[in-house]
């Protein structure tokens, strides 16, 4: 499970509680159990109800990205994909099971992901949103539409782009962070991981400390 989203739920206008953050579990996909699992999610949503093309849902950008799942009662409800660029990241594929539609699971996996972002050192996330959604993304998040530039098509919806800034996080990792932070999984940076405990099979325990 992720980290209290302490910085993350500042990017939403609409925070979620603590019985909220309580109530879901949110964490990185790291494996390809809970790769299926964000697969049969979005395969509801966006397959079943909007009727997108296979091919245009799983667009080859999934195993190149950062997945995060929602879980209530130990069941997958909620998820969203986070991919890379070198000054912004971009939030897509926010989707949530129909019988927890209207909860506060998107704000909870919303706040997570700012979090994880903003730890990641970015201050400055993009979305691309269906166009009809603005009034909803308007009023859940602070962030701005960008109105110089056009709305545009896909999957046979008309989208716009939005800019959703990030407070600066006191612990983001840069590039003079510790080595051994750096090399621990995804989302886990405080805690040791499988290579700081190599240091005493190698012997350079001691010396490190």
């Amino acid at each position: 499970m992720l980290t209290s989203p302490t910085i993350g739920k500042l990017a939403l206008r609409r925070q979620p509680q603590d019985v909220d953050l309580a109530a879901f579990e949110v964490r990185l996909v790291r494996d390809l159990n809970d790769f299926h699992k964000v697969s049969i999610v979005r395969s509801v949503a966006f397959i079943g109800e909007q009727h997108c093309p296979f091919d245009e849902e799983f667009d080859g950008n999934d195993l190149s990205a950062t997945h995060l799942l929602a879980f209530h009662g130990g069941e997958p409800v909620a998820t969203l994909r986070l991919r890379w660029f070198a000054s912004f990241g971009k939030i897509e594929r926010v989707c949530v099971m129909p019988r927890h539609r209207g909860s506060k699971v998107v704000s909870v996996l919303l706040a997570h992901a700012f979090e994880f972002a903003s730890r990641k050192g970015y201050r400055l996330m993009i979305a691309q949103i269906q166009a009809r959604l603005w009034p909803l993304w308007s009023r859940m998040l602070h962030c701005e539409l960008r109105t110089s530039r056009p709305s545009f098509y896909f999957s046979d919806f008309e989208y716009y782009e939005i800019d959703i800034p990030l407070r600066s996080h006191p612990k983001a990792i840069r590039k003079d962070a510790d080595p051994y932070l750096m090399i621990r999984p995804e989302g886990e940076w405080d805690k040791p991981g499988i290579l700081d405990a190599s240091l005493d099979r190698s012997g350079y325990g001691d010396k490190a400390a």
